[in-house]
C-alpha cells in the first residue's frame, strides 16, 4: 500500500471528512448535521488565518483527516502553539501507519509555522486513541474541561 499524500482540504472534500468524523460511536451521536452545515463550517475555517483542514489521500480516496489551528499566546515566553483536532483514519485503513503519518505531517506543519508546542485533547472514552498518542510521545499533562454553550448540550 502506498503512503498517503497530505494536503490542505478543499471544499469538495467536505463530505468525505464529515463521513470520517461520523465513523465511530461518538461521531455517530454528534455528527448528524446537514451537508450545508459542514460546508458553511468549512468556509469559516478556510477563511480564518492559521486554521487548516488537512486530508490524507491515497489514489483519490480520502483516508485520513485532521484540523490544525495555530494559537498565539503570551505564556511560555510568547510561544505559538498548534492545536490538533479531529484526527481520523478510515476504519479499513487503520493499523497501516496512516495515523502516525498524519501526526508527523501535523508536527511538520506546526514546526514550519514556528510553533513551540503541539497539543491535543481526546475524549476520555477513546482509550485506543490515548495509547496511540502516548506511543508518539504525547503526555497526558493536563486535565481538560469543556462547557457546552448550546441548549441541546
Amino acid at each position: 500500500m502506498s503512503a498517503p499524500l497530505f494536503r490542505q482540504a478543499v471544499r469538495g472534500d467536505v463530505a468525505a471528512i464529515a463521513a470520517l468524523l461520523a465513523e465511530d460511536e461518538l461521531g455517530r451521536g454528534r455528527e448528524m448535521a446537514s451537508p450545508d452545515v459542514y460546508l458553511e463550517a468549512f468556509d469559516r475555517v478556510s477563511a480564518q488565518p492559521g486554521n487548516f483542514l488537512v486530508v490524507g489521500v491515497i489514489e483519490d480516496e480520502i483516508v485520513a483527516c485532521y484540523q490544525l489551528t495555530l494559537i498565539e499566546g503570551l505564556s511560555r515566553g510568547g510561544a505559538r502553539r498548534a492545536q490538533i483536532e479531529a484526527v481520523r483514519v478510515a476504519p479499513d485503513r487503520r493499523g497501516a501507519g496512516i495515523g502516525h503519518l498524519a501526526m508527523r505531517d501535523a508536527e511538520a506543519r506546526a514546526r514550519a509555522a514556528g510553533c513551540a508546542l503541539l497539543q491535543l485533547t481526546s475524549d476520555r472514552s477513546r482509550e485506543a486513541a490515548h495509547a496511540f498518542y502516548e506511543s508518539l510521545g504525547y503526555g497526558a499533562s493536563h486535565l481538560g474541561f469543556k462547557r457546552s454553550l448550546r441548549p441541546d448540550g
